[in-house]
């Protein structure tokens, strides 16, 4: 039997379309789909035979965001991004609508909110 291949993550939020315009815009992905409710973004241009991840957006009502930081574990996950420049790619997240994340964890990562208040962390892609 083999193993699992991760298709798509999907991220609760209240503005399906902002998270839309905000992941696509930071990752540099297409919008495969996008309605009020549900949005999905491929990696590149979509042509690479289904082998890429995925990831999707899905409206939920009364969509309260997780905590940063949050010792209780409820914050669900996060991403970590490997950046060429870190601060160009922060100042992009920024200017699509990001927030910085209070406290920060040091000086090799900075955490970030997305529109919807998930956190996400960048790093320079020297250090992975």
């Amino acid at each position: 039997m083999s193993s699992p291949v991760l298709k798509m993550t999907t991220l609760d939020c209240a503005d399906v379309r902002a998270q839309t315009a905000f992941w696509s815009g930071l990752l540099g992905w297409q919008v495969a789909h996008e309605q009020d409710e549900y949005a999905m973004l491929v990696p590149g241009d979509g042509g690479d035979g289904g082998r890429g991840a995925a990831l999707g957006f899905g409206q939920v009502p009364d969509y309260q965001p997780p905590s940063w930081p949050d010792a209780g574990g409820r914050k669900q996950f996060h991403f970590d991004l490997a950046c060429d420049d870190l601060a160009a790619t922060e100042a992009r997240a920024l200017e699509l609508g990001a927030t910085l994340a209070d406290p920060q964890p040091g000086e090799t990562w900075r955490v970030l909110l997305d529109p919807a208040g998930h956190p996400f962390c960048l790093t320079d892609a020297a250090n992975w």
